[in-house]
């Protein structure tokens, strides 16, 4: 990222890094913009195959607590909130970094030093074998992101 007065940051691990369309981008770039929406509390982004881009984005987020209240799964409202986040992305990182997807969830996987633990994200969205994960301190979290990671989305 880069400040106000022209000074980069690096944000994130290198084994973080997502490849989008030969862009690289470390998910807190991304997760850091979602989260400046105010009915956002959380945010989790994970590169996941494409067959144009390499991988996409695909962010799970966590609606601020009346928000939730506020916002049903399957209504225009939370629609609309995950177009909005898209181009806000798209915005502020260019057009081919918009996320494929924002999901919205109760909770994202975390450790107990709440770590979100995107590699778990990211397979269980996939289906794929999730590993070891006696280090999470919400494993409910792991179902959730399966079942929306099947339910249409806007």
């Amino acid at each position: 990222a880069i400040d106000d007065d022209e000074l980069w940051y690096i944000l994130g691990r290198s084994d973080d890094t997502i490849k989008v369309a030969g862009k690289r981008i470390g998910p807190a770039e991304v997760e850091s913009i979602l989260v400046a929406h105010a009915q956002v509390s959380e945010a989790a982004a994970v590169g996941v195959p494409d067959s144009i881009k390499g991988e996409a984005l695909v962010c799970f987020c966590v609606l601020e607590r009346d928000a939730n209240e506020d916002v049903d799964p399957s209504t225009t409202l939370r629609t609309s909130l995950a177009t909005e986040l898209k181009k806000k992305v798209a915005s502020e990182l260019g057009k081919a970094l918009a996320p494929r997807e924002i999901l919205f969830v109760g909770d994202l996987p975390k450790t107990r030093n709440a770590k979100v633990m995107r590699r778990l994200v990211r397979a269980a969205f996939l289906g794929e074998k999730l590993g070891d994960t006696s280090t999470l301190e919400n494993p409910g979290s792991l179902e959730e992101i399966t079942r929306v990671a099947v339910t249409p989305s806007a």
